[in-house]
């Protein structure tokens, strides 16, 4: 009996030091973000990454004393990309899912905004109701909470999918579509801008728990919950002491944090 438990206590031992030995110092952290999503996410004409999610990023990484490096990668195949190792999280805009939490874990929200609906400045489009909308063909990004709830919600319509919003953007600017769903800050920032000069919001629709979400937040692997703890620490640390505040006045003039 000794002996036994002299080897159980030899084996939970040598169990406790692997475990340390594993645990990782995060010292660098990559981060994936589709750059098609100002102003979230976009590239600069120099090819940088910009925009609110980059500076919050940055914010978390400087709080977090790591080194943090950005990583332009496209929106679909993104998931796959963090649980093959490529990079440690996503920063881009992706909603806090029931469906994306059976494949990765998310921090603590990073913002959370209402989806919308855009349409031509001389659409006869009425209203956001599914039956306003009913024989529309509407625009949206691949697997995202808007094309899920376009596909769910408004059983008259067909929806088209894009790999990035620049693709429903161009087809809505050239007539190939009657209207486009999307976060109402990204429809309402390109609408402002000289690209968006054909568009007008048509209206904002009230988010569905179920398939938004609780907002947006970081992405990353289930087993990395030492990163998510880090993470969530400088989230409300940012949130705290005003860093959040001021990135949030530099690209929208109200609270994009939510309730």
């Amino acid at each position: 009996m000794h002996i036994l438990t002299r080897l159980a206590a030899g084996a939970a031992a040598l169990a406790i030091l692997a475990g340390v030995a594993e645990a990782k110092e995060w010292t660098t952290v990559r981060f994936a973000m589709d750059a098609t999503y100002p102003p979230f996410e976009s590239l600069d004409p120099s090819g940088q990454i910009v925009g609110f999610d980059k500076e919050i990023g940055d914010a978390v990484c400087a709080k977090m004393k790591v080194t943090c490096e950005f990583a332009n990668t496209a929106w679909e195949g993104i998931i796959p990309g963090l649980l093959a190792n490529k990079y440690d999280a996503i920063l881009s805009s992706m909603s806090i899912t029931e469906e994306r939490k059976q494949q990765v874990d998310f921090t603590d929200k990073v913002y959370n905004t209402p989806p919308a609906i855009a349409v031509p400045k001389d659409s006869k489009i009425a209203g956001i109701t599914p039956e306003d909308l009913d024989g529309v063909t509407m625009g949206a990004q691949t697997s995202t909470t808007h094309a899920n709830y376009a596909q769910e919600k408004l059983p008259g319509v067909e929806v088209k999918i894009y790999p990035s919003p620049d693709e429903y953007k161009l087809d809505l600017t050239n007539g190939r579509l009657d209207a486009a769903i999307d976060d109402v800050v990204v429809l309402d920032a390109w609408v402002k801008s000289p690209d968006g000069t054909c568009c007008k919001i048509l209206g904002t629709l009230t988010p569905d728990p179920v398939i938004h979400g609780a907002g947006a937040g970081i992405a990353i692997r289930k087993e990395d919950t030492d990163l998510r703890d880090m993470f969530n620490k400088a989230i409300e640390e940012i949130r705290a002491d005003g860093t959040y505040q001021k990135i949030n006045e530099k690209y929208f003039p109200f609270d994009v944090y939510g309730s």
